[in-house]
């Protein structure tokens, strides 16, 4: 990240202390932070890192997940571990089973609470959504007339 310096340091220290999340500010008071951050290029880079932060660990947490559901669902129905519990190990085949199948679901629920702490506590989907939003009206704008008058207002 660029070493470039905040316009104004009592508003910089303030947002930082937020982490740059100005989402659940009345809109009164987020005029003069948005004001900030269009003058700020320091402040908006840092905003930008932490965004990407929000999104990068969501990813992270929704991936968790889903390899997790995906080795229940691998230990469930393809039974290559049948060898390696009993010769190798000396495992009981139904206990190595249990056992797999205990760890992969405490993984799938361990993932679904650490996703739920992810979006509770970033501002992802709020940002998502904004994200969302402009591209819809992009979108929309690129569309002819015609379509558009089909469109219910």
């Amino acid at each position: 990240m660029a070493k470039t310096e905040c316009t104004d340091r009592v508003v910089g220290a303030i947002l930082a202390s937020w982490r740059y999340d100005i989402s659940g500010i009345v809109p009164e008071m987020r005029k003069d932070y948005e004001q900030h951050f269009a003058e700020c290029s320091h402040c908006r880079a840092r905003q930008n890192f932490h965004r990407s932060l929000d999104v990068t660990l969501a990813i992270l947490t929704s991936l968790s997940v889903v390899f997790f559901l995906f080795a229940l669902a691998v230990i469930i129905h393809i039974k290559p571990l049948e060898y390696v519990s009993f010769n190798i190990f000396g495992l009981d085949i139904s206990d190595m089973y249990h056992m797999l199948v205990s760890a992969a679901i405490a993984g799938v629920c361990f993932s679904l609470i650490g996703l739920a702490l992810v979006l509770t506590t970033t501002p992802v989907p709020s940002y998502l959504g904004g994200i969302a939003a402009e591209r819809a009206k992009l979108i929309e704008e690129r569309l002819p007339e015609s379509i558009k008058s089909l469109r219910p207002r």
